[in-house]
């Protein structure tokens, strides 16, 4: 029988978090679709594999990233090694809980990480999930978007289950029609699509978390999860509407990776077979315990 296997598809980035100290920082390595791949291999049993697809250089830095995924228990047999080139580093400002970023990604290696497609092909086939998100999209030249897209529509038909976070950062994009105009199109190819209700209202002016959850569902999407901050999750699927609790946290004190950690909770769950609301919970679980510490990632238990 064969292993089962997530793979998670995207860009991880040298992380500099506050630490203790004014002016003190703490390096680490991070980045949204592997904040999720870093937790779903601590949530899921021993008995599947999480791996990881992108694309780093072979300097120094990028060593230590890829020894820091597979001491992390992720798969790196997908990870491409490019000559001369490197990673993408972000700063986290916090201010009361809340994080801003400053970014320096722009000859990033994963931004390359489509140049030989039957690279990400190979790593598709027997997949159980497939994971990427909106600023997965958002680095790749607009050719290779096609390229990532018309893959996971293979892989989705031989049997692979897609999950997708639009994760809306316009920064990434030329203009803000062609990321709503991409975000969609990925989203018609995804079985799962799990959104932010503060962006989406923001980027598409979704009057209420059901105006988003109608709007990926007409798109072609089978299950959405609108994640809503403090505000009840909401989840809409060919089995029916519900609303959430999300789970109550007495002091927040950085909100890096929430959304992140609670598709890695929502999505373990739901691997296994649980029903939806047990899905919620296990990914509001971990959501909460995610930020109440500093960084991207932290330690978590159901």
């Amino acid at each position: 029988m064969k292993t089962p296997r997530v793979l998670s598809i995207g860009e991880c980035m040298v992380e500099m978090a506050p630490a203790a100290g004014e002016g003190h920082y703490r390096m680490s390595f991070a980045g949204d679709s592997f904040n999720t791949a870093w937790y779903l291999r601590r949530l899921l049993p021993s008995g599947w594999a999480v791996d990881y697809f992108t694309a780093i250089g072979t300097d120094p830095l990028s060593r230590r990233m890829a020894e820091f995924m597979a001491a992390a228990g992720i798969g790196c047999a997908h990870l491409q090694r490019l000559p001369g080139e490197g990673v993408g580093l972000y700063m986290i400002q916090l201010e009361r809980g809340e994080r801003s970023f400053s970014y320096w990604r722009s000859t990033s290696a994963a931004r390359r990480m489509l140049t030989e497609e039957s690279r990400l092909r190979d790593a598709l086939r027997d997949t159980s999930l497939a994971y990427f998100s909106g600023i997965t999209l958002g680095i790749l030249p607009p050719e290779d978007r096609v390229r990532l897209l018309e893959l996971l529509r293979e892989a989705r038909a031989a049997g692979t289950l897609v999950a997708f976070d639009p994760n809306l950062r316009p920064t990434l994009w030329p203009d803000a029609d062609e990321m709503r105009e991409a975000i969609m199109a990925a989203a018609a190819i995804a079985d799962i699509v799990l959104p932010s209700f503060e962006d989406e209202a923001a980027h598409f002016g979704d009057a209420s978390p059901e105006a988003t959850a109608a709007r990926y569902r007409d798109a072609g999407t089978g299950m959405v999860v609108v994640k809503n901050g403090a505000g009840n999750i909401l989840t809409v699927s060919d089995d029916g509407v519900a609303r959430h609790p999300a789970k109550h946290v007495s002091e927040i004190v950085d909100t890096t990776a929430a959304g992140d950690s609670f598709n890695a909770g929502f999505l373990a769950r739901h691997l296994q077979g649980a029903p939806i609301a047990e899905c919620v919970r296990a990914g509001a679980m971990v959501a909460a315990q995610v930020i109440g510490a500093k960084g991207a990632l932290v330690g978590v238990a159901l």
